[in-house]
């Protein structure tokens, strides 16, 4: 099991699904304190709310960690509808639950594994392989890219954005270690 402390490639995509998980908990925890209304409320953006691009970041999550684990289900899966939780709450559960599936997946990755290409079904096309490191480094930009534009949605509204730039660097463990204790994760 690879662990930050490893070092390498292993230990950095372990690290960054621990930062997706604090960073993901932060923002919903965030948004838990608007009213539905406010939550789906239209703004400017790719999506029209911080409900759609919220539950948007879920279901690309599912998609790829379901192929990166290699479901022989997930092409049937792929024009499912995107949820739709209608509250920062139940959002906020959910994307745990499928934030831990990747550290889970990142944690019994080795270098080898990390090589290994890997198709991402397409309804439409076969695209060519990917090696699974591209598919995480792919995956991790998407949320961040997202997250980023919820953050600035979020200062739209009466809540303070949290700051989601506090995880890597010794010196600022103390402004995570509580939420990381909360989340059951290693300190360092």
């Amino acid at each position: 099991m690879a662990t930050p402390a490893q070092g390498g490639l292993t230990g950095h995509f372990v690290a960054m699904a621990r930062n997706n998980i604090w960073s993901n908990h932060r923002l919903l925890q965030a948004c838990k304190a608007l009213t539905a209304a406010e939550f789906a409320a239209p703004r400017t953006n790719f999506f029209p709310s911080l409900r759609a691009t919220l539950n948007h970041i879920l279901w690309v999550d599912t998609y790829y960690i379901d192929a990166l684990e290699r479901d022989p289900t997930v092409l049937k899966r792929y024009h499912d509808p995107v949820p739709d939780f209608a509250d920062a709450t139940s959002l906020h559960d959910a994307q745990i639950v499928s934030d831990r599936r990747l550290l889970a997946f990142c944690e019994r990755q080795t270098d080898t594994t990390l090589a290994e290409g890997l198709v991402l079904p397409r309804p439409n096309r076969t695209p060519p392989a990917s090696p699974v490191a591209s598919i995480l480094e792919h995956l991790f930009q998407h949320q961040i890219h997202h997250r980023g534009q919820a953050h600035a949605m979020l200062a739209g509204t009466a809540v303070k954005p949290p700051q989601l730039d506090e995880f890597f660097l010794a010196g600022e463990e103390h402004l995570r270690r509580d939420e990381l204790r909360a989340l059951g994760l290693p300190e360092s």
